[in-house]
């Protein structure tokens, strides 16, 4: 790591991220390079750049994951450093290291952390001597399905079959009885292999209902780790989030230091430095258990921000840089409550179905506390090479009620025509009895929404499988 300032930035990414990245830049005084397939040529985050420089096709295989193209832009333009943003290579331990051997910084973790965090057995595997809470099951590779049924018949069942390699619900598995244990490893190998290309498979006792919480981390290169607190990440679909919300409706501040203990120690586990993420699976009963690491900026990073007052993406870059934490952890307090609701181009009513088409209408809400992080402007295309993520919209407020209220609001005067949103679900959730009481987990929509689907479930969910399949890699994180 070079101790310098960092003059230029190319961000390795597109969209709502990308812009959100230069906003940063631009308030550091930081010139921003931005790169862009041919099908993103009009985008606004390739306007918003300094400079800007076409990387290739608009399969994302031959531009976003072009990882010796982007090296060479990032030289032939004089780039200091290299942002990643999330999805696409943020997470490629190899192309960080292709940065630093180009003498190019990436801005994130080392090669090492995200190799190790980047599969869910090592992960586990550098935890246990931190002593940090693991579901019961297995830190190693199943070697075969009966090693797997013998385990699976030792924890008790349910259990949970796991892909070690992926995530985002791929080559995930849950088995209630024995006699369906085959045929789902089976299922779950040839899912992992499809999808990451290892069909390396572990065996978890499955928690009943969880919640699924977060904590956000920061960590510098002299070995300062602290925890921004946590985010509640329990609203979702296909086992991708839809809400977040800090703080969590259900941890009190014992519980909260607890985590954030767990969480530093996590880091401190693969020699952490940057911003990362550490979720946890809750069972509500005052047991947390330690789930995967994101080696990256998290997509619901501004829920944080606006609770705690500090700009994640700016620590990126000072840690970058060699500077220390000057953030200590007595110093992170935990103010008011935000909730962020990502609009994407599905259809709630068919299962949430992607699509695309023409932002015929885009017109954004506005008010305080109201905060919009997007992708696109009216007249922009929605289309089907990426994520159909549209925006992050998100409220802060003196506390949570101020912040479902305004986020009602909110939701009422952002119009979109041309593409069907997820913004017609947000009323029947912001109205439910138990999304108002917290009490709520990660089966909420499929358990309370009452959807009308115009295809029938299997069919839609079959489509679902085949459109995730297709952009697996360009997917917005979870």
């Amino acid at each position: 790591m070079r101790d310098k300032k960092i003059r230029k930035i190319l961000v390795a990414n597109r969209g709502e991220i990308a812009r959100r990245i230069m906003r940063t830049c631009r308030k550091l005084d930081i010139r921003t390079v931005a790169i862009y397939s041919e099908a993103d040529r009009y985008s606004p985050h390739v306007r918003e750049a300094d400079e800007a420089y076409l990387v290739g096709p608009a399969k994302a295989q031959e531009s976003y994951l072009n990882s010796g193209k982007i090296i060479e832009i990032a030289r032939a333009c004089a780039a200091d450093a290299i942002h990643p943003g999330y999805g696409f290579l943020s997470e490629n331990a190899t192309f960080a290291e292709l940065a630093e051997a180009n003498q190019i910084t990436f801005i994130g973790p080392t090669p090492h952390a995200i190799r190790v965090m980047g599969n869910k057995i090592t992960a586990k595997q550098a935890v246990i001597p931190f002593d940090v809470p693991l579901i019961r099951g297995s830190d190693h590779a199943m070697a075969d399905q009966k090693e797997g049924k013998d385990l699976a018949q030792t924890i008790g069942y349910p259990v949970l079959i796991k892909a070690a390699a992926g995530g985002g619900g791929k080559g995930m598995r849950i088995v209630e009885k024995a006699e369906d244990f085959d045929s789902q490893f089976e299922r779950a190998v040839s899912e992992a292999r499809a999808a990451f290309g290892d069909g390396s498979v572990f065996i978890e006792k499955f928690v009943q209902n969880p919640k699924h919480i977060e904590v956000q981390i920061l960590a510098d290169i002299h070995g300062h780790t602290i925890h921004l607190g946590e985010r509640e990440c329990s609203i979702q679909r296909r086992h991708q989030k839809v809400v977040e919300e800090s703080p969590s409706p259900v941890v009190d501040d014992v519980l909260r230091q607890r985590l954030g203990e767990a969480a530093v120690q996590v880091a401190k586990a693969c020699l952490y430095r940057g911003a990362g993420t550490v979720e946890f699976i809750y069972d509500g009963h005052d047991r947390f258990y330690f789930l995967e690491m994101n080696t990256r900026l998290q997509v619901e990073h501004p829920v944080t921000e606006c609770v705690t007052g500090l700009d994640l993406v700016a620590w990126q870059i000072k840690i970058a840089e060699g500077a220390p934490l000057t953030v200590l952890q007595q110093d992170v307090k935990q103010r008011g409550h935000a909730i962020e609701f990502r609009v994407y181009a599905e259809d709630p009513f068919n299962q949430f179905l992607p699509n695309h088409g023409v932002l015929s209408t885009y017109t954004l809400p506005h008010g305080p506390g109201i905060r919009v992080d997007d992708a696109y402007v009216q007249g922009s295309e929605v289309g089907l090479f990426y994520d159909p993520m549209i925006a992050k919209l998100i409220a802060y407020g003196d506390d949570r009620q101020d912040a479902i209220e305004k986020l009602k609001k909110a939701v009422a005067d952002y119009h979109i025509t041309g593409v069907t949103t997820t913004l017609s679900f947000a009323p029947f959730l912001l109205n439910h009895p138990l999304f108002l009481s917290g009490n709520f987990n990660t089966q909420f929509i499929q358990d309370h929404f009452q959807d009308q689907p115009s295809l029938p479930p299997w069919m839609a969910y079959a489509a679902a499988w085949i459109y995730d399949r297709e952009v697996q890699k360009l997917r917005i994180p979870g």
